[in-house]
């Protein structure tokens, strides 16, 4: 299955002009940036607070007993599946479901499902549910355990999520059930020792595919209000503003940037000789470039952040003030890079856990050109609705004079970006 060891490589020599992309994406960002300058000039969004409550019989039926109990079992069931597959299944990634399973129903398809129904992998997540099933048989609670240290925030989620895309975009053979294997069962350990210590919190802060489904969630018109536990419709804007500002968040969303582009890159036919001439070898190699990947994406935004820290005046936190701007970009490189992989291995792989013996995918629904509109869309509307999060939250936090100067640094990133972006799809 080779498509699943890169994940999805970049679709390069796209039928889309260079010159039209670029020129609308600056456009886009221009346009928006000035507009919101002139006209929006106070903040407009509420956080957890906004939201038009559901009627009473779906905020019944969501959080009745059977309903997730239903749903935590689907997920248990699923997770079962997977480990049998990858312990008694074919050895050949072609005719095991388990690795399409885990890097697009899983990986991939936690994209539409957060957006769409919010945080749906906290309720799925089997290694929460063992846990909980444990802690009934011992009679312990659940969330009983030592306080989580607040500088621990989302830092192991940032860990999690860059081991994993490691195995996806670097590991010598990703798709083999041993290595797959390998990795969950490591995986898995790491979650149960942390919520023995800690409790269920551990989770919410730990399990990296948790923390990535909630922060694409935020982008979902589903949440639910803190205060009365209601379930409403909101703007996406809004749980985009609720985004905590812990420990790890600026790691978590770099790492879903960097890891996203360097697989774009990874597939380039230069980057391609690079890893197969180097002397330092294949693995190595590709290690270093991912990693520099998510550090240079680090590293433009924390630039970024001081520099809005000087032309605006004094900001308490300015790594996390502006962290949720950033959540937009990477849901528009997600669709951008994995949509083709989505709608093709995703049906296949549901065809042989189904028994049909080495399938071919279905061809996509868009043709080149279709796709290299949808992915281009993807990117410049990510980067404009993180152009829209980033000024509401700069007119809240700076004085009037300087809110609009404050964005600039943060519109100089969101161009570089938007260009590194749109250069791998092209390029």
């Amino acid at each position: 299955m080779s498509v699943l060891a890169h994940g999805i490589g970049a679709q390069h020599d796209l039928p889309l002009s260079p010159f039209y992309a670029f020129a609308g994406a600056f456009a886009a960002l221009f346009v928006s940036f000035l507009a919101l300058g002139l006209l929006w000039s106070a903040s407009r969004f509420r956080g957890d607070r906004a939201g038009r409550p559901l009627p009473a019989a779906v905020q019944r039926a969501a959080d009745a007993r059977p309903t997730r109990i239903a749903v935590r079992a689907l997920g248990l069931a699923a997770a079962l599946l997977v480990v049998l597959y990858l312990v008694l299944g074919p050895a050949d990634p072609d005719r095991n479901p388990a690795p399409g399973a885990v890097y697009v129903l899983l990986w991939v398809g936690l994209v539409p499902a957060s957006l769409l129904l919010g945080p749906v992998w906290r309720l799925l997540n089997p290694l929460r549910t063992l846990h909980l099933l444990g802690c009934r048989v011992l009679r312990r609670d659940p969330a009983a355990g030592r306080p989580l240290p607040p500088r621990v925030g989302m830092w192991p989620a940032a860990a999690g999520l860059l081991a994993f895309t490691w195995l996806e975009l670097v590991a010598p053979d990703p798709a083999s059930p041993p290595a797959l294997l390998l990795f969950l069962a490591l995986y898995s350990a790491a979650q149960f020792v942390g919520a023995a210590l800690y409790g269920a919190r551990w989770f919410d802060h730990a399990d990296a595919f948790e923390v990535y489904s909630g922060l694409l969630a935020r982008l979902s018109p589903l949440g639910r209000r803190p205060a009365d536990r209601r379930l409403v419709l909101r703007s996406p804007f809004n749980g985009l503003d609720a985004t905590p500002q812990l420990p790890g968040l600026v790691a978590t969303v770099c790492v879903m940037l960097g890891s996203t582009a360097y697989d774009g890159f990874s597939d380039a036919p230069s980057w391609i000789t690079t890893v197969q001439t180097s002397g330092l070898g294949r693995t190595t190699t590709a290690t270093l470039g991912l990693l520099g990947a998510v550090v240079l994406v680090a590293a433009l935004y924390a630039l970024c952040a001081g520099a809005t820290r000087l032309l605006s005046g004094q900001l308490p936190h300015p790594l996390t003030a502006f962290a949720h701007s950033l959540v937009p970009i990477a849901l528009g490189y997600l669709v951008a890079h994995y949509f083709t992989l989505f709608v093709t291995e995703g049906p296949r792989t549901v065809m042989v856990a189904l028994g049909t013996d080495n399938p071919a995918p279905p061809e996509p629904p868009l043709g080149p050109g279709g796709v290299a509109t949808l992915q281009v869309l993807a990117i410049v509307l990510g980067h404009v609705l993180g152009v829209v999060a980033a000024h509401d939250r700069s007119v809240r936090l700076f004085p009037p004079g300087r809110a609009v100067a404050g964005q600039l640094p943060l519109l100089v990133l969101m161009v570089a970006y938007t260009i590194g972006g749109l250069a791998l799809l092209i390029a």
